[in-house]
């Protein structure tokens, strides 16, 4: 006789399943409405004012680079994330150490942000703090990423 397996798997966490309905609300909210920039806008606004410090400070900076350096991407939420799009697609996105209890935040690029260099590079950067100097690495990231866009295979 063959003994079964009774290891159950934990499956997501409570963080993970809220983020799962959020993005399911966010999609739901998208398909209501053509990606409106001013909605977009107040929906990381509003993410953003809910997080705890100093989480809020750094995305709130972010934002900021975000929109100088790349004036061309929308911002909304992306899994209740504060996220950054061009033509309906996430490019960036902030991901905050309390959503999941981390010891540090990320800024993320998705694939469509193109920073290749040759077979493999970085997509996602933890964040502790922002001085001049991240901001500056943060400014040319996004610059990169938009102006690389439209050299996709």
């Amino acid at each position: 006789m063959i003994a079964k397996n009774k290891k159950k798997s934990a499956g997501f966490s409570a963080e993970e399943k809220a983020a799962m309905r959020e993005r399911a609300k966010e999609l739901a909210a998208e398909a209501r409405s053509k990606q409106n920039k001013a909605q977009g806008e107040s929906d990381v606004l509003e993410a953003i004012a809910k997080m705890s410090e100093p989480d809020r400070a750094i995305a709130k900076r972010l934002h900021t680079l975000i929109k100088e350096a790349a004036p061309t991407l929308s911002p909304k939420t992306w899994y209740g994330f504060p996220a950054y799009t061009k033509d309906g697609k996430v490019v960036c996105f902030f991901q905050y150490a309390g959503k999941f209890k981390t010891r540090y935040a990320t800024l993320g690029f998705s694939d469509t942000a193109k920073l290749d260099e040759g077979n493999m590079w970085p997509v996602t950067f933890a964040l502790k703090k922002l001085t001049s100097a991240e901001e500056a690495k943060i400014v040319a990231l996004v610059k990169k990423a938009v102006s690389c866009r439209g050299r996709m295979n």
